[in-house]
């Protein structure tokens, strides 16, 4: 810990991390102060997944932090059955290692039982544990659509409402999208089945509470009780962190939330370069904690979004300063905040770097202008 990072308080004596400390702290645990020799899975662990709500995104996430990463590694890896698609954290799609989905889907069930009772009206008369047994059938049998399967689950209870019935499936058993979904250059439309089908191997239990604290303070960290919550979209993890209290090391940000983090995880000084990122739409970095100003500067709150759509970020100094989109030929990139010659030049540079990895045998413009409509 440099004396930089921190300053002390008058009462208890609590360091307390700035806004730009929490942000090169982050930046270096999700590899993305310097990009990492690690291999796609070793980084896909190490992140506890990333956002896969759409196809791209995951490769474009790891093409920002990884040093000789291609979209055929992280392909390779979903056809192999080596990493998988699911939903997980946030009730949303994850890409996960084939061992995280089997211990990750459980540890977050209460939050889909949750999901379920907003959709109770829609499920009167269905047995759900009869649904369960009937759905694990129908997706062991062959991948199946959510069209498909909400047909079929709507033989059983034609009085219920057929996308209740497909959530509650989804919500009641661990399914994975089989590829070629989630591929790059070759993805289809989602098609369902149970994890242990897919993997061909039996259910695991849950996580530990604990343990996943741990591992969200290493690609997340140093955080709050609400930031881990936020990221899990789990209820009450307050116990598992004071379980653990004795082998962390606790700080306060600026607005006094008690933070905390592993002791030997790195906090570099707040003044520490951080090059240009482009990063996809539903990056995790943006999306897993309480309090976002780490990364989203205040007057850039809620920018990514317009119209119900999501445009990809970029970060300069670490900050998120703009959008990106890949529009006809050209990548257009849309500052919110003007950035001097010199952090002109470096973002090209970067786009240029990342144009080369993603489409390599593709030519683009590269061009500041308007993005969001």
């Amino acid at each position: 810990m440099t004396k930089r990072s921190t300053k002390k308080t008058t009462a208890a004596a609590v360091p307390v991390l700035s806004t730009r400390a929490l942000n090169r702290a982050t930046l270096d645990r999700q590899l993305l102060l310097r990009r990492s020799p690690l291999s796609a899975l070793a980084a896909v662990e190490h992140l506890v997944g990333l956002q896969a709500q759409e196809v791209k995104p995951p490769h474009y996430a790891l093409a920002a932090r990884l040093d000789g990463f291609t979209p055929e590694e992280l392909s390779g890896l979903l056809a192999d059955r080596t990493a998988v698609r699911i939903v997980t954290m946030r009730s949303t799609i994850h890409l996960h290692s084939a061992d995280d989905s089997l211990t990750l889907r459980p540890l977050v069930q209460p939050a889909r039982d949750r999901e379920i009772n907003y959709f109770r009206k829609g499920l009167v008369g269905v047995d759900l544990d009869r649904l369960a047994v009937l759905a694990r059938e129908l997706v062991e049998a062959e991948p199946r659509t959510m069209k498909q399967l909400r047909e079929a689950l709507s033989g059983e209870w034609p009085d219920a409402d057929p996308q209740s019935l497909a959530v509650a499936a989804r919500c009641k058993l661990p399914l994975v999208q089989v590829t070629p979904r989630g591929m790059w250059g070759r993805s289809a439309q989602v098609a369902l089945t149970t994890a242990e089908h897919w993997l061909g191997r039996p259910a695991e239990p849950a996580a530990s509470a604990e343990a996943t604290v741990l591992r969200y303070l290493g690609a997340f960290g140093p955080a709050s009780v609400k930031d881990m919550q936020t990221w899990s979209g789990l209820t009450r993890m307050r116990d598992a962190f004071e379980r653990l209290r004795p082998e962390l090391i606790t700080f306060r940000d600026e607005n006094d939330v008690e933070l905390f983090d592993l002791p030997d995880a790195p906090r570099p000084d707040p003044d520490t370069p951080a090059p240009p990122r482009f990063l996809p739409e539903f990056d995790n970095l943006l999306l897993s904690h309480a309090d976002r100003t780490r990364v989203i500067p205040p007057a850039n709150r809620g920018r990514t979004w317009q119209a119900n759509t999501l445009y990809c970020p970029l970060l300069v100094d670490g900050f998120l300063v703009g959008v990106w989109r890949i529009l006809g030929d050209a990548l257009v990139i849309e500052e919110f905040t003007e950035l001097t010659k010199a952090q002109r030049g470096e973002v090209t540079e970067e786009a240029e770097r990342m144009l080369r990895v993603m489409h390599p045998e593709a030519s683009y413009d590269i061009r500041f202008g308007t993005v969001i409509p």
